[in-house]
């Protein structure tokens, strides 16, 4: 690993999956999609494959400016060692109030290790662009301006698992006709993201691909979602500016 360069601001990738063999051959694998998405020139960000094992070392977290959990195929209400391990991170990371951004399995897994609820989706799969809603009662969220960001915003999502009941404390500030917890807030520390705003088409593309091939899914309903597909984009800028707004406060 480089010696850090002074004044060198540094963040993490907590990566929950494995890279396929289309991200690696197409982006080098998740960490750069990571990076290209969310990351600046001048900073540092460090890669932990904690679905591996890789955890940062206790006395090392106060060395970082934010942490990002990614998502993953796992099931965030699952008991293997590495997500329990992970709760556990998470729940001393909020304790020392560093910033935590989770995404899909990462926004489920952060819910869980602060007390909230998780499982299975009610009304199964949600894959495709979806159009979610931002309340803006809670502006108290400084990342969030309406005056910048629409109310209304389309992101990539593919998740069979929901959040069911946040932490108490937090707050829901966005939803969709499909999830009732979209985002939500813990303090001006913690935000979870059910959608994927570092996503392309194309990775879900081919993520699709292999849910219909592994049997995931049935292919009609595979099918008609990239047709879909075709007609929809997300609003991937607005996503990397909420994003950046919240990890690294501006």
């Amino acid at each position: 690993m480089r010696m850090q360069m002074e004044g060198e601001k540094r963040y993490a990738l907590l990566l929950a999956a494995t890279d396929s063999d289309y991200v690696k051959k197409l982006y080098g694998g998740y960490f750069n999609v990571f990076v290209d998405a969310l990351g600046d020139e001048g900073e540092r960000w460090d890669l932990f494959r904690v679905v591996e094992g890789h955890f940062p070392e206790m006395d090392e977290l106060e060395n970082y400016e934010a942490f990002v959990v990614s998502g993953s195929p796992y099931d965030a209400y699952g008991n293997e060692h590495w997500i329990l391990k992970l709760c556990l991170l998470l729940q001393t990371l909020s304790d020392m109030q560093k910033k935590v951004l989770g995404i899909c399995f990462g926004h489920q897994v952060l819910c869980r290790a602060l007390g909230g609820k998780v499982g299975k989706a009610y009304t199964g799969w949600d894959i495709g662009v979806r159009k979610i809603r931002i309340l803006n009662e809670f502006l108290p969220c400084n990342f969030l301006e309406l005056d910048e960001i629409p109310p209304t915003l389309s992101i990539i999502e593919c998740h069979q698992d929901e959040v069911w009941d946040v932490p108490v404390g937090a707050e829901v500030i966005a939803y969709s006709d499909k999830t009732r917890v979209e985002m939500f807030a813990f303090g001006n520390h913690i935000l979870g993201i059910q959608g994927h705003p570092e996503y392309t088409k194309d990775i879900l593309n081919n993520l699709i691909d292999r849910l219909l091939s592994n049997d995931c899914i049935e292919r009609g309903f595979g099918e008609d979602v990239k047709t879909q597909l075709l007609m929809a984009d997300p609003d991937r800028k607005y996503w990397e500016k909420i994003c950046q707004s919240f990890l690294k406060g501006r």
